[in-house]
């Protein structure tokens, strides 16, 4: 008797979890969590309920179209990297390109200043020789309207550069107008080693009495 107790309760449990299985079954079908729409459709029909249609994304089909989703953004955010590290090389790139261009600029502007400094030198010196063309001229053409001995007072007090920039003034003047040079007569006037120191200097025709000390110190 205790054998049937047992065995009933044995069937009643089967039965119970058949129930439950049977159940569970319709309400994962009914949510669309698995398929067995054909087999329960009569008793959704009998009791009511309209199942589920739309597939959950645990199907393997949304699964799959998930995975091609996240490929698809994947390689879009791929690309969008790509194309960032593009843009900040080509950023820098203009970046080193300003700064040449910069550096450029402002190395052609201090040539051009060196070479506006040099012309404004150039041009000053030409006004300093044009000048002393001038008072050279001047000189001499009063040193011809003089005395000798007072036109030679006058070269002794100038330095020897001045006096023979003078007197080859007057020689060439002189020579232009085809009349006697009175530069050896000035020479002759003059102390002997002052005279001679002149000549000396004269006939080594220096630039300047710098070149012309170089050229004793050689």
């Amino acid at each position: 008797m205790v054998r049937g107790k047992v065995l009933g309760k044995s069937i009643v449990l089967i039965i119970l979890i058949i129930i439950l299985v049977f159940f569970g079954l319709m309400w994962f079908d009914y949510l669309g969590v698995i398929r067995a729409k054909k087999i329960f459709a009569p008793v959704y029909k009998l009791i009511g309920l309209q199942p589920q249609t739309t597939e959950t994304v645990s199907s393997p089909d949304d699964l799959a179209e998930d995975d091609l989703d996240n490929a698809r953004w994947a390689k879009r955010l791929e690309a969008l990297d790509v194309r960032t590290e593009e843009l900040d090389k080509r950023e820098s790139d203009i970046e080193i390109a300003e700064e040449n261009n910069a550096q450029i600029a402002q190395e052609l502007e201090d040539q051009k200043k060196a070479q506006e400094e040099r012309e404004k030198t150039f041009n000053n010196q030409l006004k300093m020789n044009d000048d002393r063309d001038r008072n050279i001229e001047h000189i001499v053409q009063n040193l011809n309207g003089m005395q000798p001995k007072n036109a030679v007072a006058i070269l002794e007090k100038m330095d020897d550069q001045d006096i023979i920039d003078v007197l080859r003034k007057a020689d060439a003047d002189a020579s232009a107008a085809g009349q006697v040079s009175l530069v050896a007569y000035w020479l002759s006037l003059m102390p002997s080693e002052r005279a001679a120191e002149i000549s000396r200097k004269m006939a080594n025709k220096p630039n300047t009495l710098d070149d012309m000390e170089e050229d004793e110190e050689e």
